[in-house]
């Protein structure tokens, strides 16, 4: 199990002082909380991508080869690359010189985004999403598949004898997991080219999400890729913990009540009750964590958000200490001992290069 953090950028005013950082003190904040959530052992650091207010991670890549350059261990990803919006030859040459910069610890989750009005900011219609995401990723997987590509589209002017670069490291394409909350032709997609699934469950029940990843792994079987329960599946999360429970939950709160996504909507008991939010103790965060396997089958990745609604730095570093110290250990050990032989490890470069050789001797 690969266990991590992801960020959204936002930047939120803290409820409690009324302080609001600049975008430069929230983007070096996130540089910070990824450099330490290597230091207390995690695998994985994700970034959103966002263009609207009050978001400030557009351009995920730059960010992640700055953090690239100052950690040596951590898998350095995305939990949304739009792949509707952006260029497919773009996303080919960022990723490729990402890998390059990283010593190969990168992959991405591509989506759809939910921001309607980013669609006509960068020349497309909300409309053509779904077909957008089926011809794009189509052109992606050929650029970084092939040497040297002709293509023609809908979308884009063709291509003719077009090689991208650099080339993926030591032709290893950068893992694709495929992102959604609703849409089952994402699910599809990944399914049929043998690709990760990450359903973010951290705003709907999980019976929303169980249909989902159900028919993810239903059609991945179903593709040839392997057994249903084999299927490549990430989730995401949500987490505030304290020493004491209560304690958590006071201090929590007016952040939970004015967080820019669910604020000012359901009260904290009953979206904690209804979706993967933990506010509590490490041991309440560990028993409700190990029931994601229970409710969607043993997955690869498990991803929280812990920097949202206005935490200030300070508390997010303690936030990752608490967690490293405390429920890391553990949650490793359980999902270690219950894991089937046959279910495949979270993907990483080494693991994937050494795949690729092995086929290659063997033929």
């Amino acid at each position: 199990m690969q266990i991590g953090i992801f960020t959204v950028g936002d930047v939120t005013t803290d409820p409690t002082d009324n302080t609001t950082p600049s975008e430069f003190e929230r983007i070096k904040a996130m540089t910070t909380i990824a450099k330490h959530a290597e230091e207390v052992g995690l695998d994985v650091f994700a970034t959103g991508e966002h263009h609207n207010h009050p978001f400030v991670p557009s351009s995920p890549t730059t960010m992640l080869g700055y953090i690239a350059a100052q950690t040596e261990r951590i898998i350095l990803s995305t939990t949304t690359t739009l792949i509707t919006t952006n260029d497919p030859v773009k996303i080919a040459e960022d990723f490729a010189m990402l890998q390059h910069l990283a010593d190969g610890r990168v992959d991405l989750v591509l989506g759809r985004g939910n921001t309607a009005p980013v669609y006509p900011w960068f020349g497309k219609s909300m409309q053509d999403s779904v077909e957008l995401t089926v011809e794009n990723y189509a052109l992606l997987r050929k650029l970084w598949d092939e040497e040297v590509v002709n293509w023609q589209g809908k979308f884009r002017t063709p291509l003719n004898g077009f090689t991208s670069t650099p080339r993926p490291l030591d032709g290893v394409a950068p893992f694709v997991w495929h992102g959604s909350i609703r849409t089952p032709q994402v699910a599809e997609i990944a399914a049929y080219h043998g690709d990760g699934f990450f359903a973010n469950n951290i705003f709907w029940p999980k019976e929303h999400y169980q249909q989902l990843i159900g028919l993810y792994r239903e059609r991945y079987e179903h593709y040839g890729h392997g057994a249903a329960d084999q299927a490549i599946v990430g989730l995401g999360g949500q987490f505030f913990i304290r020493k004491n429970s209560q304690d958590a939950i006071k201090e929590f709160r007016p952040y939970f009540d004015n967080a820019p996504v669910y604020g000012h909507g359901p009260s904290m008991e009953d979206f904690t009750s209804q979706t993967p939010l933990t506010v509590g103790s490490p041991q309440e965060m560990i028993e409700k964590t190990l029931t994601f396997r229970e409710f969607f089958g043993d997955y690869q990745r498990q991803l929280f958000l812990v920097d949202h609604a206005g935490l200030p730095l300070k508390t997010v570093l303690e936030q990752l200490d608490l967690f490293g110290s405390e429920v890391l250990p553990t949650l490793r050990k359980e999902f270690a001992a219950k894991k089937p032989a046959h279910v495949p490890d979270g993907p990483t470069f080494a693991a994937r290069k050494a795949a690729a050789q092995k086929v290659t001797v063997e033929s």
